[in-house]
């Protein structure tokens, strides 16, 4: 079991749009299991290869006592709103309101490479939604509304005093 460091923000992995994966290679496939495991920890429900510092579009997520994968995720579905207190593992310690849509619903594939399909409302619809956002190189703190986010900002760099 390998538990991955998790990168924080300002690390411009996190703003690098991540690369398709193409292949299904051993390093594709242990990078799924360090997913697997890392997001396997109390308090997490999603993890992008990107925030442990691989640029390829990959999440893995731990969602009401289900743990998965899924490669080469493409939102194709959303529906409704909802807005609520969203955090992240790149942005350790600040929780703020953020719109998303209430259902989410995502195609890729498995290490097999068949497709698969990932869905959910609520925290599975917000999952969905902010690990595609960081496999784009977007971290949640861009969708706040301006002063939340020059908030959010403030915080960061008193935490990195």
């Amino acid at each position: 079991m390998t538990l991955r460091d998790i990168r924080v923000v300002p690390d411009p992995v996190l703003r690098t749009v991540c690369d398709p994966i193409t292949t299904i290679t051993p390093a594709v496939e242990q990078l799924v299991q360090d997913l697997v495991d890392t997001v396997d920890d109390p308090g997490r429900a999603g993890l992008s290869a990107n925030q442990i510092g691989v640029s390829l579009r990959a999440f893995s997520y731990n969602i009401d006592g289900k743990l998965g994968y899924i490669l080469n995720p493409k939102i194709i579905e959303l529906d409704g709103e909802q807005y609520g207190d969203e955090g992240c593992l790149s942005v350790p310690g600040l929780w703020y309101k953020t719109r998303r849509a209430e259902y989410a619903k995502a195609e890729g594939i498995n290490l097999s490479g068949n497709r698969i399909v990932i869905e959910g409302h609520g925290i599975m619809g917000r999952m969905i939604q902010h690990e595609c956002d960081h496999l784009d190189g977007h971290v949640y703190l861009d969708r706040l509304e301006k002063e939340q986010r020059r908030e959010a900002m403030r915080k960061m760099r008193e935490q990195a005093k």
